[in-house]
């Protein structure tokens, strides 16, 4: 618990101070925001600053921080390190540079900006990757979901159509009609549980791993012969929305057409980020009292506990939790929470796309038909991705694998662009220079450690991505000199 408080504390220290610097470095002024500038009254809304802040919460939440950060905590303390420095140095900048970045240009998406900054090759790469991971998004956030609620009442089946449903209509619809509305409510769900969780963990003070008590991989230690997965480098891709993701630059161009201020951006985007790994910590600490409770992981706190015990599944984690610890009217708020966090990030990724896209053939989204042909085949798509899932026993496992790879390389897309941005405008760049070779680092050796991709010996793997680092320093500071920046 000392290491979760600790971690606590260094979250809320680095947004006031690290956060503060970031934003110096930017130099937000008072021109006017796209959401003034090119009001459209369907993507292009000014709103409430609050309400901007709980949507992009909800945005780039989904189940990335608390499924993510139960599968990472097998991992042990090291988890804790991940998501504090992650957050802070890489994430937060990360999606407050980008979001800043898309309002300075008028609201437009990434691969947009990746074209300004990085040019047309590494555009249209981005194009097809990001509208890839948006729809495994959509596809991973339906599937969580229901399969939730249709432990509950009715099938999962039934609960997938349902969910399919609501997206047309949110995706279809004006941002501030439903996402306006609604969000913010679910977005205080969210956080309640994690509020109610933390109060929880500090009246029973449970006796957890702390960092220096090792930073080996606990996982291995409590199942040597069923967790095989090593820190690094499949710690910083399972824990990916609670440190740093790329899926949130897809989410950061809906709030910056909606932002009227630039100076509001350290608390929209730095300050969103922060409190995910807020969420992140929670649901990490959470997790290491219920795999790692002596003497069979989960029985001795929670009632009811799998009894696959360590090999329990983060959606059932999640479920055993709330209903144990915050009673009935606390369990049921709680799960809305963590049922309508996926969802509501579903429907904002199939929005991203359908926006990605429409920009990308210069369609416009006034007519509603105009953005039927868009969204069809992605919806399309998706769903063929489900019936795969659904008809394997372990397509979940790898889907999201997947998905935490693309999510994970898109971020690396990024941060150079942001980086070029940072070189051009002769602010500081080492602070997005520094996470995108660390990044591509992690990409590059998961890519061909994985036995899910190429399987490589760890040897091999690791040293590709050690050259795969060298390569992209190497060739930026050639840029850099060849550009005479």
């Amino acid at each position: 618990m000392i290491t979760f408080l600790i971690s606590f504390v260094a979250l809320i220290v680095g947004y006031l101070f690290y956060g503060r610097f970031v934003e110096r470095v930017f130099a937000p002024d008072d021109r006017p925001t796209p959401a003034v500038a090119q009001a459209d009254g369907i993507d292009y809304v000014a709103m409430p600053y609050w309400k901007v802040f709980m949507i992009q919460f909800l945005n780039i939440a989904g189940t990335g921080p608390i499924f993510g950060a139960i599968m990472g905590a097998k991992f042990g303390p090291s988890a804790y390190l991940w998501i504090v420095f992650g957050c802070i140095f890489a994430g937060a900048v990360h999606d407050y540079l980008s979001g800043m970045l898309s309002m300075r240009n008028g609201g437009c998406d990434l691969p947009a900006l990746v074209n300004r900054y990085l040019g047309n090759a590494a555009s249209k790469v981005l194009l097809v990757f990001a509208v890839f991971l948006l729809i495994m998004v959509g596809t991973v956030f339906v599937y969580s979901p229901a399969e939730i609620l249709g432990n509950i009442a009715g099938s999962k089946l039934l609960w997938i159509v349902l969910i399919f449903v609501y997206y047309i209509i949110a995706t279809m619809l004006p941002i501030d009609k439903i996402i306006g509305k609604i969000y913010p409510l679910f977005s205080f769900s969210l956080l309640f549980m994690a509020v109610a969780l933390v109060a929880v963990l500090l009246v029973r003070m449970p006796d957890l791993p702390e960092v220096w008590n090792g930073l080996g991989n606990m996982g291995r230690q409590a199942d040597p012969s069923g967790f095989t997965e090593d820190i690094f480098p499949c710690l910083f891709i399972t824990i990916a929305c609670g440190a740093i993701s790329g899926f949130h630059a897809t989410q950061s161009p809906l709030m910056a057409r909606c932002l009227p201020s630039e100076r509001k951006g350290r608390p929209i985007f730095y300050g969103a980020m922060i409190t995910e790994g807020f969420v992140a910590l929670v649901w990490a600490t959470v997790s290491m009292w219920f795999f790692y409770d002596a003497p069979q992981p989960g029985y001795g706190q929670i009632a009811g506990a799998a009894v696959t015990g360590f090999h329990t599944s983060a959606p059932m984690v999640v479920s055993l939790v709330c209903n144990d610890w915050l009673g009935v009217a606390g369990g049921v708020l709680a799960m809305l929470g963590v049922v309508a966090a996926p969802i509501t990030s579903g429907d904002t990724a199939f929005r991203s796309a359908r926006l990605i896209v429409a920009q990308a053939i210069r369609l416009s989204q006034r007519k509603k038909l105009n953005r039927i042909y868009i969204c069809l085949p992605l919806f399309v798509v998706s769903l063929a991705m489900l019936l795969w899932q659904m008809e394997n026993p372990d397509g979940f496992n790898t889907i999201w694998k997947y998905f935490g790879w693309a999510n994970q390389t898109l971020s690396v897309f990024t941060l150079w662009t942001v980086t070029v941005y940072l070189v051009r405008e002769k602010k500081p760049y080492a602070i997005t220079l520094i996470p995108a070779l660390f990044m591509t680092d992690v990409c590059m050796t998961f890519l061909f450690v994985s036995k899910t991709a190429f399987g490589m010996p760890n040897p091999v793997g690791y040293t590709i991505g050690a050259v795969a680092g060298i390569v992209a320093l190497v060739w930026f500071f050639y840029w850099k000199r060849a550009a005479k920046l």
